[in-house]
């Protein structure tokens, strides 16, 4: 069980509880208190099982903050034998931030993530349509919306939102997009655009519980949504799992 991970696990008071992701930045809690199985005996169980798909993320993730990176899938062969169909594992919808790629991060290759990334992963119809599709039409058992540290999206809404700045029309939408993250974090102490990063993680992911597509996938336990944030100066990912 990896050793830099760090979870909550067990409903909603649980994840007002969660330093990652529901309130203001603080150091990691302890390891995790999740269990699963044992590995399947063949990738398209695990590929099904959302836990066992967030333990392959998790591994892939310690691989990748240890400098231990095993590069799967990522060779001519593995580009044939996806070429005339995919299965993905699981849907990352993260930033467009270019220290932020989300095959890297979780050290896996070509066919295994549907990634959906926008300015701090700021959603609407559009992009939670790409996010459904992942999920409904390719069976991908989980979805993860990451944000992350020192996220330059959220620091030029947070600026413009104190500071009452009229900004140019192609980025209004942002703006506007992150203005209920930036409101959840006002009343916060601590770093203001570390709070409203993990205030839009946490609302991204209630949006999405309740789409009308995914909400009875996640009812009949078939896939789950889960935040995550990933840090910047350590590569790690932390997770929280309500």
């Amino acid at each position: 069980m990896p050793s830099r991970r760090r979870f909550l696990v067990g409903g909603a008071a649980a994840l007002a509880a969660t330093p990652a992701l529901g309130g203001p930045a603080q150091a990691a809690v302890g390891r995790p208190t999740w269990a699963v199985r044992e590995a399947p005996g063949s990738p398209d169980e695990e590929s099904t099982d959302p836990e066992l798909v967030l333990r392959r993320l998790i591994q892939g993730n310690d691989r990748w903050v240890s400098g231990q990176l095993t590069h799967p899938h990522q060779t001519v062969a593995r580009r044939m034998a996806v070429a005339a169909g995919q299965h993905p594992i699981a849907t990352v919808f993260s930033c467009i931030d270019s220290r932020v790629p989300p095959e890297i991060v979780f050290d896996l290759g070509v066919g295994d993530l549907f990634v959906v990334r926008t300015a701090a992963q700021t959603n609407d119809g559009l992009i939670q349509g790409a996010v459904e599709y992942g999920a409904e039409e390719a069976v991908t058992p989980l979805v993860v919306v990451m944000g992350h540290q020192r996220c330059g999206a959220v620091t030029f809404a947070v600026d413009a939102l104190n500071n009452g700045t009229e900004v140019p029309a192609k980025f209004k939408d942002v703006v506007e997009a992150l203005r209920p993250a930036y409101e959840a974090a006002l009343p916060l102490p601590g770093d203001q655009v570390e709070n409203t990063v993990r205030a839009q993680i946490r609302l991204t992911v209630a949006q999405l519980r309740v789409d009308p597509v995914l909400a009875p996938l996640i009812s009949e336990h078939r896939m789950r949504v889960v935040g995550a944030y990933y840090s910047l100066d350590t590569g790690c990912v932390e997770f929280a799992l309500p």
